[in-house]
């Protein structure tokens, strides 16, 4: 699966990009429509688990399958408003659960298991609506080629601060390391020197492990 809309790359007070701006847009419209759906079967006073339905909007509904939109609207404006991210997840689910409704529906047509009074119009518009979110959910993230301008294609502000694990590679780094362990071991268990508690207090300081043993190995260091 290839999605190669155009996309604008994110400033830092311009507009978000484009990808995400389909994403919000798309899920917000679907619950509109959904959400509509919903609340005209409230408003037409449907048997809640009536098997027949009354049209509404061309399409076959009861009481219970306007909660049912009316909650899944509710999830995708929510899932909007969060984050596109949220938003293109949310749509991806949905969507899956929008096709595995119209199949599960399409085999109890006519029959007293049809709870949420389907008929062939609402297992095609499940059907249309399902692949419609599942397209806009992947749109510029699901690829084997993402497109270089999609946020989907670069790593996450919050991941870009990672750094690579130091693993130690020195006699005196292998000592530290065995000396690190058995001091957060003696903290945890309350029998920790003063010296062990003021170097683990230090090491807390820092992220990374090889950042702790250089700060672990400082105080080793002859003072200067």
């Amino acid at each position: 699966m290839q999605l190669h809309l155009p996309t604008r790359a994110r400033t830092a007070d311009g507009p978000e990009p484009r990808v995400f701006t389909v994403q919000r847009i798309g899920a917000l419209a679907v619950a509109a429509v959904i959400l509509l759906f919903g609340v005209l079967g409230f408003a037409g006073g449907l048997d809640f688990f009536s098997t027949d339905g009354e049209p509404i909007l061309g399409l076959s509904s009861n009481g219970l399958l306007s909660t049912v939109s009316v909650l899944t609207a509710a999830v995708l404006v929510i899932a909007a408003l969060r984050s596109p991210r949220v938003a293109s997840t949310v749509m991806i689910v949905v969507g899956v659960l929008f096709l595995v409704s119209a199949l599960a529906n399409l085999a109890v047509l006519r029959t007293s298991f049809n709870v949420l009074a389907f008929e062939i119009e609402n297992v095609v518009f499940s059907v249309v609506a399902g692949l419609f979110l599942l397209l806009l959910g992947a749109y510029g993230r699901v690829s084997g080629n993402l497109p270089p301008d999609s946020p989907y294609a670069r790593p996450r502000a919050d991941d870009v601060d990672d750094e690579p694990e130091s693993f130690p590679s020195t006699p005196a780094e292998f000592a530290a390391e065995r000396a690190m362990r058995d001091a957060e071991i003696a903290v945890v268990n309350h029998v920790a020197t003063a010296g062990q508690r003021r170097r683990v207090a230090a090491m807390a300081e820092v992220r990374s492990r090889g950042d702790r043993r250089r700060v672990w190995m400082e105080f080793d260091a002859p003072a200067s």
